[in-house]
């Protein structure tokens, strides 16, 4: 399924969960003291609990960030293999601590706390994302994401991946990867960036058919323009030097 198709098949469940949301929004600010002494009667210690899980979270999300930043760095392109199996295993961690947070709250609740872990989810797509992309330079789907994090996709099933939550995670993976396309050539690798070019206009193109109404998701998807601007000047300075068509005949004495 090319990119397109993906987000053309989001567009419908994206403005289901955004409604749902916005119903949630209202009735958590309808409810008042209510919800407060609700929590209180119930045990107060919700969100204390949960961030606590979410705290052991965000420091698992740093170590994987920690071991894939080293592909910026000199020889860490012929690592990047090891990097992304040394990676999978911290989502082995992350799955664990899912299963915990699930636990802190009523299943019915979730965008009630989901502020609590929004963060954190978001950089956990991220870095997922940015893993499959090392591995196979295509997109990771919604459904695979939430594989990868022990969640689920299906919002009716309990605990799962918000749609927007994905995106934002994926707009992040651009902005990485305008990153690695200006650190590939300062390693000599020409071709990687013409490829990273092409997989940043099919994102932007699958962005397109989106109707965005969070004004947070909005602007994120705004910065998506320079990371394209970005990535086209290093395909432009590789064309002026000639070191496109060197990339190219490369690539093909590959296959």
């Amino acid at each position: 399924m090319s990119v397109s198709e993906m987000f053309a098949a989001l567009q419908g469940a994206l403005g289901q969960d955004q409604d749902i949301r916005e119903v949630a929004g209202r009735a958590r600010v309808g409810a008042g003291r209510c919800v407060v002494s609700a929590v209180a009667a119930d045990g107060a210690l919700w969100p204390q609990e949960i961030r606590k899980v979410v705290q052991t979270l965000e420091q698992t999300a740093r170590e994987i960030l920690t071991l894939l930043q080293g592909v910026h760095q000199g020889p860490g392109f012929q690592h990047i293999p090891k990097k992304c199996q040394k990676a999978r295993e911290h989502f082995g961690t992350v799955r664990t601590q899912m299963e915990s947070l699930k636990t802190k709250f009523p299943a019915d609740q979730y965008y009630r706390f989901h502020e609590h872990w929004r963060f954190v989810l978001q950089r956990l797509v991220f870095l997922a994302a940015f893993v499959v992309y090392l591995e196979s330079e295509t997109l990771v789907t919604r459904e695979a994401v939430a594989e990868i994090l022990g969640i689920e996709a299906d919002r009716e099933r309990g605990f799962h991946l918000d749609i927007e939550d994905y995106l934002s995670g994926v707009l992040t993976l651009a902005s990485e990867l305008a990153r690695l396309a200006v650190n590939s050539v300062t390693a000599g690798d020409y071709a990687r960036p013409l490829r990273i070019s092409a997989f940043i206009n099919e994102l932007d193109s699958g962005f397109r058919l989106l109707n965005l109404k969070n004004d947070s998701l909005r602007k994120r998807y705004d910065g998506l323009k320079y990371d394209v601007k970005k990535i086209e000047e290093v395909v432009y300075d590789l064309s002026i030097r000639g070191l496109n068509k060197e990339a190219t005949v490369g690539a093909g004495g590959e296959k």
